[in-house]
């Protein structure tokens, strides 16, 4: 028998709910300028309980070839990214209608 979901019910294959909840997010990217006239990209507003933002700030830091960090459910990426982390969010399954 397969395994069922505990929070819409259905079974774990058809299961929605990491869907709903990518969907229901509201998601800011955007920068700021720190020390020495240094700018960072910032990513704020992904839950940490849906995507694992550890690998996402991981993932990030590779493509864009760029140092950065995560802690406080905050992403810091060195450098301005917000045009290039929006499209790879939206590759990663982020709808658009969640950036702000």
């Amino acid at each position: 028998m397969t395994e069922v979901c505990s929070v819409c019910g259905l079974p774990k294959d058809l299961c929605i709910c990491g869907t709903i909840s990518q969907e229901s997010q509201k998601i800011r990217v955007y920068t700021k300028r720190v020390s020495f006239k240094k700018v960072v990209t910032i990513v704020s507003g992904i839950d940490p309980k849906v995507a694992d933002l550890k690998s996402i700030a991981k993932q990030l830091k590779n493509k864009l070839a760029c140092g950065g960090t995560f802690k406080e459910d905050l992403i810091e990426l060195q450098g301005d990214h917000t045009d290039k982390v929006k499209k790879m969010l939206v590759e990663y399954g982020f709808p658009e209608s969640a950036f702000l």
